[in-house]
């Protein structure tokens, strides 16, 4: 039943054509999230490193298959925290207790949530949305961190 609606879908193409259109969007999808990991990681090496809560590096967990749904809590939870971290020890207060967490958390709840039958699409619209609100305030968040010097706390 699924294959024979598969293939009238893509107007009869064989199995070669429909593998070749599904790593097509695959790959088209992953742009955006490696852009956005590469964000996180840039974001975390502006950060000191004792003032970080996990290394650059392991933002690219949130790739892998399956162990990305679960590693994506961990990457919110630490680039907020290090985010914190840092700020505070530059002597700036940070605008939100845990800067970017709760939006960011919001997306990784929704994007577990949109593997839910018919409740997954409007999940993944919400996670979709919740996920370019996070990307771009730790996006706004590693510039803050880039143009204020170092020695900010000191000067004060």
């Amino acid at each position: 039943m699924t294959h024979t609606f598969i293939l009238r879908m893509f107007g009869g193409f064989g199995a070669p054509e429909i593998i070749i259109i599904v790593l097509l969007a695959v790959g088209i999808a992953l742009v955006p999230k490696i852009f956005y990991l590469i964000t996180l990681q840039q974001t975390l090496e502006k950060i000191r490193p004792e003032n970080r809560t996990m290394a650059p590096g392991q933002v690219w967990l949130e790739i892998i298959p399956l162990f990305g749904l679960v590693w994506q809590f961990f990457n919110v939870t630490n680039i907020s925290d290090s985010i914190k971290n840092e700020l505070l020890s530059r002597g700036i207060t940070p605008d939100e207790p845990r800067p970017a967490y709760s939006i960011g958390l919001t997306h990784c709840i929704l994007a577990c949530c949109s593997v839910i039958p018919f409740l997954g699409y409007l999940a993944a619209l919400g996670s979709l949305v919740c996920w370019i609100i996070f990307w771009v305030k730790v996006a706004n968040y590693k510039s803050r961190l880039t143009s204020i010097p170092l020695n900010f706390a000191q000067n004060q």
